[in-house]
């Protein structure tokens, strides 16, 4: 079972130095370069060629399609924001699509909101396309094997995995790393005919964000990185930040199950017990779900628990899940364990956790071997034993060959102010990594959320009012914004 999960955005950091742009010159001619079509109220769509290989000038192209939520007010209309879901692995183009419900209306009248599926995801083409059978490789298995034999279907199974992806996606897959889709960000602002350009990333959105502006530090008009994960943090300092925030957040939730009587998983004022019980008993005999999927393992039940962490919006549906699993039946933790892996209504899925699982690797320039990999479970015990119980290391880059590109490191240097957004109960990019991620910046802002959730755009007025007035007039808060 693959279990280095996603769980938003995680770090990959690298001693990789900032090279000169690989973009194609300024004197290309990209006007007209996306041929724009009407697909719906005050929406318009199209696709953009880059090339996979920027620095191959006979490099085959990738097309990147992209949305457009046109500015309410022309008179008022400044420019293009650019905004990204993060991930890695989104794709992004139902960021325009739903731009109504995502932004302020002072937003809408003042930008062109652009979007789009970075290269290897959503409908952008080619799209990493690895295996449909999410059961076989992310809900079998045994994160805490008991024998040899189970470990080592455990390890073979990481292989495969990415054997097919290799197998499938060919020699495109070393290309999708953040570099080339910060570098794909330049060609849009240049087919957009904008000198300067703003851009707003939620998330992994927000490392993408500082990447580009890294790279390309004199086309930023502003930026505005919603939830970014430290940028300095290396694949285990930054698994072990995020374990921490996710154990720290089932924590919260549980505390308040306990002080809670009308909480459906109360278990007489003891929430915590009744949690680590049911995990133990889970460990030893998975429990039925729906009738041809699996049976609930723990693997699968800490995936549950870690969805519902996103957002204390879905606390309730955990209790009552939890509850339910209690007296074995898996259904509950099931449908947020789907929710976790974007199932579809049909019951298939979308390629996110393969472009997420690929995008790592291509930006990871470290390559463990398994052993190594093992050496570190202590840690992440020890650091999250609620959360990270698996008793097997995080296999996930193992068996990828070394990485061409990996991603820069991010300084911002020459991009002016970059406004940094974290949240105090975040638990995919925990709010100390966040808080990083504004030092290592030339000149990074943060603003600080108080919300038991992942991002903190949208929480309250002052957070949106202070994005707001920055995108739109350029004035930045001073030090630190407490919201």
């Amino acid at each position: 079972m693959i279990l280095s999960l996603l769980l938003a955005s995680c770090s990959s950091s690298s001693d990789t130095e900032v090279p000169a742009s690989t973009a194609q010159p300024e004197t290309t001619d990209l006007a007209n370069a996306i041929s724009w079509e009407a697909c719906g109220d005050g929406l318009e769509c199209g696709y953009l060629d880059v090339p996979i290989d920027y620095t191959d000038e006979n490099s085959a192209t990738t097309s990147l399609y992209l949305t457009k939520h046109m500015a309410t007010s022309s008179s008022q209309r400044i420019g293009t924001l650019l905004v990204n879901p993060g991930g890695p692995g989104f794709g992004g183009s139902f960021l325009a699509e739903s731009a109504n419900n995502i932004y302020s209306p002072t937003l809408l009248r003042s930008f062109d909101i652009v979007a789009w599926d970075p290269r290897g995801t959503g409908q952008s083409i080619p799209a990493i396309d690895c295996t449909d059978d999410y059961d076989y490789f992310f809900a079998g298995g045994d994160i805490t094997p008991d024998t040899e034999q189970e470990r080592a279907e455990g390890i073979a199974t990481y292989k495969e995995f990415t054997d097919v992806c290799f197998e499938k996606n060919g020699e495109f897959l070393p290309y999708v790393g953040t570099n080339n889709t910060a570098r794909d960000m330049d060609m849009i602002r240049r087919a957009l005919g904008e000198d300067k350009i703003s851009y707003f990333g939620f998330s992994y959105g927000g490392e993408l964000g500082a990447t580009w502006a890294t790279l390309f530090p004199d086309t930023v008009r502003a930026a505005v990185l919603d939830g970014a994960s430290d940028p300095e943090a290396d694949w285990i300092d930054g698994g072990l930040q995020q374990n921490k925030g996710f154990e720290e957040a089932i924590a919260t939730f549980l505390a308040q199950c306990s002080a809670n009587s009308t909480c459906a998983f109360h278990n007489s004022g003891d929430a915590e017990g009744a949690f680590d019980s049911l995990m133990e008993s889970l460990d030893e005999n998975a429990i039925p779900t729906t009738s041809g999927r699996p049976d609930l393992t723990r693997g699968m039940a800490l995936i549950a628990v870690a969805k519902a962490m996103y957002s204390d919006t879905y606390w309730s549906e955990l209790e009552i899940a939890l509850a339910a699993a209690q007296a074995d039946d898996g259904t509950g933790l099931l449908s947020l364990f789907d929710q976790y892996f974007q199932m579809l209504p049909d019951g298939s899925y979308g390629n996110e956790l393969e472009a997420f699982l690929n995008i790592l690797c291509a930006d990871n320039s470290e390559r463990m071997t398994v052993e190594e990999a093992d050496s570190y479970v202590p840690q992440f015990q020890a650091n999250a034993p609620r959360f990270a119980p698996g008793t097997t290391g995080d296999y996930t880059c193992v068996f990828w060959p070394p990485a061409l590109d990996p991603r820069i490191t991010i300084t911002g240097i020459g991009a002016g102010p970059i406004v940094v957004i974290g949240t105090t109960g975040d638990p995919a990019t925990p709010l100390e990594g966040t808080r990083n991620m504004a030092n290592v910046l030339e000149n990074g802002r943060l603003i600080v959320v108080t919300a038991d959730q992942h991002l903190g755009y949208g929480v309250n007025s002052c957070v949106n009012d202070a994005v707001d007035t920055y995108l739109i007039d350029l004035v930045v808060p001073a030090a630190e914004l407490a919201c």
